[in-house]
């Protein structure tokens, strides 16, 4: 089943844009969330093909809310790729412990980030 819905959580304005830009220009529909408590009140309001997460945040960070959304019954079957720019090996297994299904570096190049998208569909 290709990804046609994508909720992109990201603390960063121009981070959102930037994504959203992209996956729109690929026919994709985007909702956008800057914080878990947000994040929560977007997969209320309809569940999205795939979550976009950043790990730094304040608050809850990404990990944080990757392992919370797959505890979540309702949620858990939403793949999420981490998207940050936290670069170590270290990093990117702990976040795919929490859960997440892939793991892409920031600044993002949007040939990879539709490649794994694509990979999921």
């Amino acid at each position: 089943m290709p990804v046609r819905s994508v909720l992109i959580v990201d603390d960063s304005k121009t981070e959102l844009m930037f994504l959203t830009d992209l996956l729109q220009k690929n026919q994709m529909t985007v909702r956008t969330a800057e914080g878990a408590d947000e994040a929560f009140k977007r997969l209320s309001e309809g569940k999205p093909d795939l979550i976009l997460m950043d790990v730094v945040m304040p608050g809850q960070n990404g990990y944080q809310l990757t392992r919370s959304i797959n505890r979540s019954p309702e949620y858990k079957d939403i793949p999420i790729i981490l998207c940050t720019s936290k670069s170590l090996e270290t990093d990117r297994v702990w976040g795919m412990r929490q859960g997440a299904r892939d793991y892409i570096t920031k600044p993002v190049n949007p040939g990879e980030l539709l490649a794994k998208i694509k990979a999921l569909g």
